[in-house]
């Protein structure tokens, strides 16, 4: 099991920032990428960000390519998410996800945090 616990969500001005942080518990030896996903009202959850163990490779969204930034510190068990000039459509609620898939595939999900952009 992982346990994953979010942090630094809040209310921010349009060209504003935030950092969200993710702290990983439990069995994190077995953890193979770690992300960051966001549900807006009425939509879908998508996938934002995401850093791989193996080498450190990192994916993106295009809405959020050259704006956020995805980062780890292996000595914390922590992910960052780095969100500068932040929109209004990036208003969400944030989840981290730890997915693990060396052997069963398996994803696990923090409590969510919101973000809210607004003036």
């Amino acid at each position: 099991q992982v346990q994953l616990v979010e942090s630094g969500g809040g209310l921010v001005q349009p060209g504003g920032s935030l950092r969200l942080s993710c702290v990983a518990s439990g069995s994190i030896f077995s953890i193979n990428a770690m992300g960051w996903y966001r549900q807006a009202p009425g939509k879908q959850r998508e996938l934002v960000a995401r850093i791989f163990t193996d080498g450190g490779r990192t994916n993106y969204a295009d809405s959020v390519k050259g704006r956020f930034t995805i980062s780890r510190d292996n000595a914390k068990n922590t992910v960052y998410l780095q969100m500068n000039s932040l929109k209004p459509e990036d208003t969400a609620v944030y989840y981290c996800s730890a997915l693990s898939y060396s052997g069963p595939l398996l994803n696990y999900w923090g409590q969510g945090t919101q973000v809210t952009v607004s003036s």
